[in-house]
């Protein structure tokens, strides 16, 4: 007997460019096999979200710069722009939530990705269960890092560390007073990790923490996020070294 689907709650319209502000969640889907397009698209249109189809990477930066969306779904290897640039010139413009599509044997490719920023990735054949139940999750977490308040010691709803602000109500990250753009994913291992300073956090608590319970993610790919997030942060302060590594164990935020 198939076990009854939780009903999608869509997520609080996004308050940043390039991010859909419609009821449905709307999904920019791009990949080159049409095949590919058609199945997916049948799949989550069934499932209550509206989609925006693309066959290349020129053709998606324009129609999701002027379409906005909720979540953007791309292939990797695509004509007339590939995916890495597509994603290059999205955080550009935006922080929109972003999953990758990657063959098996492109492991330079998911870890590549991941640096560049994006918030998971998915290999090729892939179950479109389990694709939907990344963008669910996705949106899940977007929604939750916008909508929740901690009341951690701080000003308003925002998380307070000496230099470092986060307050979730706007998603917004401050460092010394200078905005640090974050993806979700990024947005949430930054909180995990400054709500405890001084406590080591392991790679399983922090995959716990950005993906939730019953998401696999591989260890690496919450170093590659980690990684992104000092380069981001060193970019406004290069003495930036608040977030330390403990080799073979994890990691944590400086107690100050």
């Amino acid at each position: 007997m198939e076990t009854p689907r939780t009903p999608y709650a869509p997520p609080a319209p996004a308050s940043q460019p390039l991010s859909g502000a419609s009821a449905a969640p709307i999904i920019a889907l791009v990949d080159d096999d049409r095949n590919i397009l058609a199945s997916v698209q049948m799949t989550l249109e069934a499932e209550g979200f509206t989609v925006h189809t693309y066959t290349d990477g020129e053709s998606a930066l324009q129609g999701i710069t002027s379409r906005p969306v909720s979540l953007a779904v791309l292939d990797v290897k695509m004509p007339r722009m590939d995916g890495m640039e597509l994603l290059q010139r999205l955080r550009a413009r935006s922080n929109l939530p972003v999953i990758f599509l990657t063959s098996k044997d492109e492991e330079l490719d998911q870890l590549m990705g991941l640096r560049l920023g994006a918030d998971d990735y998915i290999t090729k054949p892939f179950s479109q269960r389990l694709l939907i139940e990344r963008i669910r999750a996705l949106l899940r977490r977007q929604d939750a890092s916008r909508a929740e308040a901690t009341g951690v010691a701080a000003v308003g709803s925002a998380i307070v560390r000496g230099q470092l602000s986060l307050d979730e109500t706007r998603h917004q990250c401050l460092w010394g007073g200078q905005d640090i753009a974050l993806t979700v994913t990024e947005f949430l291992l930054v909180k995990a990790l400054a709500l405890r300073p001084g406590m080591v956090k392991s790679r399983d608590q922090l995959i716990d923490a950005a993906y939730g319970d019953n998401i696999y993610v591989d260890d690496r790919t919450i170093d590659s996020h980690i990684k992104r997030v000092r380069k981001k942060f060193r970019q406004v302060d290069d003495e930036f070294n608040q977030i330390e590594t403990l080799y073979g164990i994890g990691y944590r935020y400086r107690d100050e």
